[in-house]
């Protein structure tokens, strides 16, 4: 399927699936996830599926829900979320699809928000839940159990691609969650991206999809959950990334792709090297976006297939992500791949003037042809500065520091947020929190620039450390053996925990506050004098 004018929804375009592959495996949860219901894993064929779905429609529906409207599903990593967004989605209603690790000032804050009607929610979070949103009137909680039991037709609701499928929060790294505001066409054209890829990233009916990664961000929700519904393939979704048994659960899921990110490989390598580790024969290709790019060759050496590397973000979907899944691949060069064909793309210092050949700079992309926002977001929700801020000069401005090859691929930088500009250099905190990693002290850590007089910026390290004798000295003399000395930690302090947003990533805008803080009480520790080249 490499058409998707001829579907308007992603119900319509399930429901062609359902009756084409209608015994395949489609959504696949392992026994050692579904403690809480089931002792021996979930599964459903795509007709299982599709029975499941057509039962859920006319309970939504009697509830009054209209096109348009929202429901937020707190199902964590659960299949559920899955066949509600189905059932919504066939009535022109969105999801908002939530975690419950998220703090309850951010559950609160996102619901609140979208204008949520209804919070469906598992049963284990329900009392929760119910106490969270006591005060908000219009929006009811209702638990899954509330939903079974009815069927029979349901009213034919007409919906088209630009009609809204999901509400995904972004990190809120810097600052309040923003709500991107994603369409039936955004789902559809994600998915038949990855089914055209081709090559090294070909799939068929005959694919089962291991993921790790939370349906509430868009690599599973609309990337991987599309892209096997369109294919016939199976999506076999894992409650979250477990190291230790990660690899006997690929091997008895059959798993032939799988998913991951960049943090996720440098704990597989960590583990014990084990005979069975060549999967060559079972897996095609891991899909995993920001590995350490010292890590991309052993681990395609030690587990016999590709490690993927892409870029996206929510706001881009299909009209301005990269993939390195052509040769050549540029392994261990932090290389994202070329555009597509559809995308056009600038790549611009900080006065928005294009760079010369090779040099770094802030890429923007845009689709082709006289639909610059084609396959994108349709915008933050209740934002529309910051979504034209976004789209300032007909570009949309990622955000992320990229170069450009001698071939035309892309290598990626740094956030520009994250670039730390230290005496005219320009330093990517990623590079020094994976040299940092590689410390048999360091647990975890989160790197920022905090201001210096003389030089601008100045790198500060938080270190969670692996036990208590962990030194601040050690550590920088390990940091000297992996990076230049302009880039090594100017300040170290250690923490116990890093802040976290809702979606479990380091809240780099708490970092900054935190940092500037340490520095100005002197409660760090002073590395500075030791930087010398």
């Amino acid at each position: 399927m490499n058409d998707m004018s001829e579907h308007s929804s992603v119900y319509h375009a399930f429901q062609f699936c359902a009756e084409r592959f209608g015994d395949n495996a489609f959504l696949r949860a392992p026994a050692a996830n579904t403690a809480l219901c089931s002792a021996e894993g979930i599964s459903y064929t795509y007709g299982e599926t599709s029975a499941r779905v057509n039962e859920l429609i006319p309970n939504y529906a009697a509830r009054g829900l209209r096109k348009g409207e929202r429901v937020a599903l707190v199902f964590d990593s659960r299949l559920e979320v899955y066949l509600h967004l189905l059932a919504l989605n066939a009535l022109g209603v969105s999801i908002v699809p939530l975690h419950s690790l998220g703090t309850n000032e951010d559950l609160y804050y996102m619901i609140e928000h979208s204008n949520c009607r209804l919070a469906v929610v598992a049963e284990e979070h329900r009392t929760r839940l119910e106490s969270l949103l006591a005060d908000l009137d219009d929006c009811n909680v209702v638990g899954e159990s509330d939903l079974e039991g009815s069927s029979g037709p349901h009213p034919r609701v007409p919906t088209d691609p630009a009609t809204e499928a999901a509400l995904v929060y972004t990190s809120g790294t810097t600052g309040k969650p923003k709500g991107c505001m994603l369409s039936n066409e955004y789902f559809l054209a994600l998915g038949i991206w990855y089914n055209n890829l081709g090559g090294i990233c070909s799939m068929d009916a005959s694919d089962r999809l291991l993921t790790p990664l939370p349906p509430n961000h868009m690599n599973a929700l609309c990337t991987s959950f599309t892209a096997m519904m369109l294919c016939g393939g199976c999506v076999v979704q894992v409650d979250r990334f477990h190291p230790n048994t990660w690899w006997q659960s690929v091997r008895e899921e059959k798993a032939t792709i799988i998913h991951c990110l960049g943090v996720m490989i440098a704990i597989l390598l960590t583990l014990p090297e084990d005979k069975a580790d060549d999967f060559s024969d079972q897996i095609k290709f891991c899909f995993g976006p920001g590995p350490d790019p010292r890590h991309q060759a052993i681990f395609e050496k030690r587990f016999g297939f590709p490690l993927i590397d892409a870029w996206a973000m929510s706001e881009t979907g299909a009209g301005g992500l990269t993939i390195a899944h052509e040769e050549p691949r540029h392994v261990g060069e932090r290389c994202i791949g070329k555009p597509a064909e559809s995308t056009e793309y600038r790549i611009v210092d900080e006065k928005g003037v294009d760079v010369a050949a090779g040099e770094s700079g802030e890429l923007l992309v845009r689709a082709k042809g006289d639909k610059p926002r084609r396959n994108f977001f349709s915008g933050y929700y209740k934002d529309v500065a910051a979504t034209e801020e976004g789209w300032q000069g007909g570009w949309w401005h990622t955000g992320d520091v990229v170069r450009e090859g001698p071939d035309g691929s892309l290598f990626f930088v740094d956030r520009r947020k994250n670039v730390i500009r230290r005496s005219g250099e320009n330093i990517a905190a990623v590079e020094i929190e994976a040299a940092l990693l590689q410390s048999p002290q360091v647990n975890n850590c989160a790197v920022c620039a905090v201001p210096d007089e003389i030089r601008g910026d100045e790198v500060f390290a938080f270190v969670i450390p692996n036990d208590s004798a962990a030194d601040a000295g050690e550590i920088f003399r390990h940091c000297v053996e992996h990076l230049t000395y302009f880039k090594t930690p100017g300040y170290i302090a250690f923490v116990d925990t890093l802040p976290l947003t809702a979606s479990q990533k380091v809240s780099r805008g708490e970092v900054k506050k935190m940092a500037a803080e340490r520095v100005a009480n002197n409660d760090c520790v002073d590395l500075r004098k030791l930087k010398k080249r």
